[in-house]
Formats: structure tokens, sequence, C-alpha cells
């Protein structure tokens, strides 16, 4: 485990926050749960059947951890809830309680009646399953429009680049073609998780094929545009663009492309202008450069809900669940 994933688990520690863990039969997720709840990282919900969780991991000691089964709860206030929620959208309350008895729609509903911080699932859900009940209930943070993504980049700490090594890039898994009010959205986040989980200050530059106007066209403004409405939006970050990858890593570069810019030569959190380039931006310095590529984790939202991989071990479990916590402060 890497020093930024033991200073996560540390950090969440302290906070002592609730993490339900929506496919709580899943014996990754059951394992993943005990070593979290044994280690202080957070305090564990399970969602599942008692008896069929004993069955599948019958070694595994749940001391401390609440197990919810839904078929043996009362749901009709968390139906309630959602009926509420979503009766504009043409919900009634027979769809209510049959949502609401999903383990995702029923976790993400605990979160926003306040009994748990944060969500995390997917380790055999798809992420649109994950994602949908939190985008209906929990809805976006503040100020912001979009759910995103974003990786944290661990380079060796040594690195020229970033903070001790440490880079966040965004978006690189949700949004295919942002806009320029989404990709201002994906700015302010990806600050916004990189300070909660990485404890950088953010330097964030928008990225472009053009540095400052060395190129024309709609590409360009719509980073250029991007980069006013962060500012309106959140004056306090410190953020440019458009800026050339070299110029938003590189000080020679940047001293020749972007003379007197506060982040260009300096960023450590990286905004491509569309997926393509994010993902593609992403696994190259994490092939190329060695690079460990902790995520994608999801941000945005109003509280935390994480997907995980399907094909993510106990130990991701343990770490998703401690950034989750980790993000609970974010709209605090």
């Amino acid at each position: 485990m890497n020093d930024l994933l033991k200073s996560v688990r540390e950090k969440a520690k302290s906070l002592k926050k609730t993490i339900v863990l929506a496919e709580g039969e899943e014996p990754r997720i059951i394992t993943a749960a005990a070593q979290v709840q044994a280690e202080g990282i957070a305090k564990v919900v399970l969602i599942g059947n008692p008896e069929v969780i004993k069955q599948k991991c019958p070694t595994v000691k749940l001391d401390g951890i609440t197990v919810i089964d839904i078929n043996k709860t009362d749901i009709e206030p968390y139906a309630e809830m959602l009926f509420e929620l979503r009766k504009a959208k043409g919900m009634d309350m027979d769809t209510a309680r049959k949502l609401a008895r999903n383990p995702l729609y029923f976790g993400v509903l605990m979160v926003k009646r306040g009994e748990a911080d944060g969500m995390v699932a997917g380790s055999v859900n798809a992420t649109g399953d994950v994602l949908r009940p939190a985008l209906q209930i929990i809805k976006t943070a503040p100020g912001i429009k979009t759910v995103s993504s974003c990786f944290i980049m661990c380079l060796d700490k040594n690195s020229k680049y970033g903070e001790n090594g440490i880079m966040v890039f965004g978006d690189c898994a949700v949004n295919p073609n942002p806009d320029s009010q989404q990709l201002a959205d994906i700015a302010v986040a990806s600050a916004d998780t990189a300070v909660a989980i990485t404890g950088i200050t953010p330097k964030v530059a928008l990225l472009s094929y053009s540095t400052k106007g060395s190129a024309k066209g709609e590409l360009v403004d719509k980073v250029t545009k991007a980069l006013e409405l962060v500012k309106t939006a959140r004056p306090d970050l410190n953020v440019d663009g458009e800026l050339q990858a070299d110029a938003a890593l590189v000080p020679t570069v940047a001293d020749l492309k972007a003379p007197g810019s506060a982040v260009a030569g300096k960023a450590n959190v990286l905004i491509f202008p569309d997926l393509q380039a994010g993902n593609i931006g992403y696994k190259l310095v994490q092939r190329l450069a060695g690079a460990e590529a902790i995520g994608p984790i999801c941000q945005g939202f109003n509280k935390p809900v994480n997907d995980l991989s399907r094909g993510c071990s106990s130990e991701d479990v343990v770490n998703v669940v401690a950034m989750t916590a980790l993000q609970s402060t974010i709209t605090e």
C-alpha cells in the first residue's frame, strides 16, 4: 500500500463516518467490511440477509457492524421520502416501495436521511445502476450541476511533477464531451476532491491543444469559457487555462508560453477537455511513467457515492470506503 492510501485510512479513522455497503452479500464486500470495522476506518452498514452473509463468509467476524435485511425492515419511511422526491417526475407510491427494497436505492436513501455519510457499491452492479439512485435522490452539490470522476495519480514521491508526486486527473471516466459549464464543474469538483483526499493545495490547469490563444477554434473557446465560469464560481481556486500539457507541467515551457501564470509549470490538478483525452492521458501516465492510478473516484454529489470496479479486491473496497469518508467532509 502506498503512502497516500495509508494517510487516507488514518485520516478516515479520525472522522468516524458511517458508510453503507449496498452489496452486503458479496464476499469481497463482507471481508472488506470486517477489515474497515476492525481498523476503525469507518462505521459500516451492510445491506443483506444475515444468514446469507454468514453462509458465504462463515469465518469473518462482523462484530460492531450493522446488518440491515431490507426484507425485514420497515421501508415505508424510505419509500415516502423517495415518493416526495420523485412525484413530480411521475413516481407513485407503489413504485417507490418497490425501489426502496432495491439495496442501491435503500443505501442512497439512508444517506439522504442522514443515517449514513456515504455509500459504496459496484462490485456486482453496473456503474449506471449505482449512480442512477444517487442522481435522483442525493443529487449534486451546491453550485455543481455535473457528476464526474477523477483519478489520483501517484508518481514517485521525488517526481518533479505534482505535489510530492501526487496529481489529480479529471474527468477520465464519466462525461464523454463536457460543455464549458460541465468542464467548470469538473474542475471545481476535482479541486475539492484533491483537498479532501490528498491534502494537496490544488493548482488547476484546464488543458487544451492551445496555450493562451496560440490556436483558435471552438474547442479552445470551450476551455477558455470554462475558465471564466470557474473563476466566477470559485474565486478562491488557483486555476488557469487554456494550457497545453507541457505548459501546465514544465516550468521552462511555462515561462515561454504562459509567463506570469500562477499555475503553469506547477499544475497538480489536470482537467482534460473531454473523456477521450482524459482516459488516454491517465492510462499513458499509468503505463509509461509507472504511476499508480487510484480511482475512478466519483465526485460532484451532495453526499459521496462511489462506484467500485466489478474486478475490485476486498482491499480496493477498504480504500474506497476510506476515501468516501473523507469526501463526506466536502459539503459539510
